[in-house]
C-alpha cells in the first residue's frame, strides 16, 4: 500500500474534511496555530500495525462501536489500536517542515518532516474556545479515518498541571469537568484512544496539597471516557520517580478500574527494558492493567536532566504492539523536536526547536 506522507495527507484533506465534518459536528474549520503553545498540541511507522494505510474513500468518521465501557480494559489491544496508529496531517511537526522548507533550511526540514511521517499523539489544552477545541478534534479524527487508523490524544489542561514548571496552566477546577466531558462527547462513537493528563499523579509528589482537588477530576475524567467508550491512560509516572506500590494506589484511587490501564515514561527518557519492569509491577498492582509506553526521545536512555538533554535521541518508531504481557503499545506521545522549557538554550517550551530536533534525528534508535 502507497505510504501517506502528511502533505498527501493534506491535499486529501483540503477536498474532504468540510464535507466529513458535516457529518460530525457541522461545517466548522479549526486554526491549529492558535494551539496552547505550553502544550503538546502536535500529533503526527515501523511496527506490528502501524503501517498507514491508503485512504478508504469515506472521509468522515465512522461509527465505531466495537469498545463498550464494559470491554475496555479486556478488549485486544488490536481492537483498541483499530488499524493502527494514525499520523496527524497538520501537526506542529509538520509544519516546521513546510516552514523551514520555505526558508531553505533543508537540514532542519528534513528532520522535522521525519518526525511529522511518523504517528504522534495530539494535544488538548486550554487555548481554545469550545468550538475550536471540538474543530481540532474533528480534524484529526476525519484524518484518522482517512487512513483507517486509531488516533491518539492527550489531554493537557486539568487544573495546576505541570506544579508551576515551564507547562505551568489549565483550567479553574469549576471548569475542568465540562472541558473533558465535550473531548469525550466529540470522541464518542468514533476510533481513538486518550492519554489522561501527563504528570498528573506523579507530580503530587511535588505538589501532595493538589491531590484532594486532582484526584476526583480525574476519576471523572475516566468515567466520561469510560462512558464514551473511549479507551483511556492514566499517569503512571516512569521508572525513576514514583514507586510501583505508590503509584498503583494512586491510580487505583484515580479511578483506573474505568480505564483501559496506564501511561510511563511521558516526555521522559528511561530506556524500555526499565520501563517494562516497573510497568509490569505496576500493572501487577492494578489487576493486570494494560499500559503504553512513551519512546519518543529515548533512543539513548536517561541523559541526566528532563529538560532538554544534550545528546537525546529518537526512540524506536511507534506501533502497536504483540500484546505481550501488559503491553499494548509503544508510542510517541511527547512530539520530538518541541522544547520542554528554557532551559539548556530552548525555547518556550512547547516550541518548535529545530536543531533539537536534529539532534533527535541523527542520535535515533537503530532499534
Amino acid at each position: 500500500m502507497p505510504h501517506l506522507t502528511p502533505h498527501l495527507l493534506r491535499t486529501a484533506l483540503g477536498t474532504l474534511v468540510v464535507a466529513a465534518a458535516l457529518g460530525v459536528v457541522g461545517c466548522t474549520s479549526a486554526d491549529r496555530d492558535t494551539a496552547d503553545p505550553t502544550a503538546d498540541a502536535t500529533a503526527s511507522p515501523t511496527g506490528d500495525t502501524t503501517g498507514t494505510p491508503a485512504p478508504t474513500g469515506d472521509a468522515a468518521p465512522r461509527p465505531f462501536g466495537a469498545i463498550t465501557p464494559d470491554t475496555i480494559r479486556s478488549a485486544p489491544n488490536t481492537l483498541v489500536f483499530d488499524g493502527g496508529l494514525a499520523v496527524e496531517p497538520n501537526s506542529l511537526a509538520a509544519r516546521a517542515a513546510e516552514r523551514l522548507t520555505a526558508r531553505g533550511d533543508d537540514d532542519a526540514a528534513r528532520a522535522a518532516e521525519l518526525i511529522a511521517e511518523r504517528p504522534v499523539a495530539l494535544w488538548l489544552g486550554d487555548g481554545h474556545d469550545d468550538a475550536a477545541l471540538v474543530d481540532e478534534i474533528t480534524d484529526y479524527l476525519v484524518a484518522a479515518e482517512i487512513q483507517d487508523a486509531t488516533p491518539v490524544f492527550v489531554t493537557y489542561a486539568i487544573p495546576d498541571r505541570d506544579c508551576g514548571n515551564y507547562s505551568a496552566g489549565g483550567l479553574a477546577a469549576d471548569d475542568y469537568p465540562a472541558w473533558n466531558q465535550l473531548v469525550a462527547d466529540t470522541l464518542r462513537g468514533h476510533r481513538a484512544v486518550v492519554i489522561v493528563e501527563p504528570d498528573s499523579l506523579g507530580m503530587l509528589t511535588r505538589c501532595p496539597d493538589l491531590a484532594d482537588e486532582r484526584i476526583p477530576l480525574i476519576r471523572e475524567s475516566v468515567a466520561a471516557f469510560a462512558d464514551a467508550g473511549v479507551p483511556a491512560y492514566l499517569d503512571g509516572g516512569n521508572s525513576n520517580w514514583v514507586p510501583a506500590r505508590e503509584m498503583a494506589e494512586r491510580l487505583e484511587q484515580a479511578g483506573i478500574d474505568r480505564a483501559r490501564g496506564f501511561y510511563t515514561n511521558v516526555a521522559s527518557f528511561y530506556p524500555v527494558d526499565d520501563e517494562r519492569a516497573y510497568a509490569e509491577r505496576v500493572s501487577e498492582l492494578t489487576d493486570d492493567s494494560r499500559y503504553v509506553i512513551d519512546v519518543s526521545r529515548n533512543g539513548q536512555g536517561w541523559r541526566g536532566t528532563w529538560c532538554n538533554p544534550e545528546g537525546a535521541g529518537l526512540g524506536q518508531d511507534p506501533h502497536v504492539t504483540g500484546g505481550s504481557k501488559g503491553l499494548d503499545a509503544f508510542l510517541w506521545v511527547k512530539t520530538p523536536g518541541i522544547s520542554d522549557g528554557t532551559c539548556n538554550g530552548g525555547p518556550p517550551a512547547g516550541e518548535w526547536w529545530a536543531s533539537f530536533a536534529e539532534g533527535l534525528v541523527e542520535r535515533r534508535s537503530d532499534y
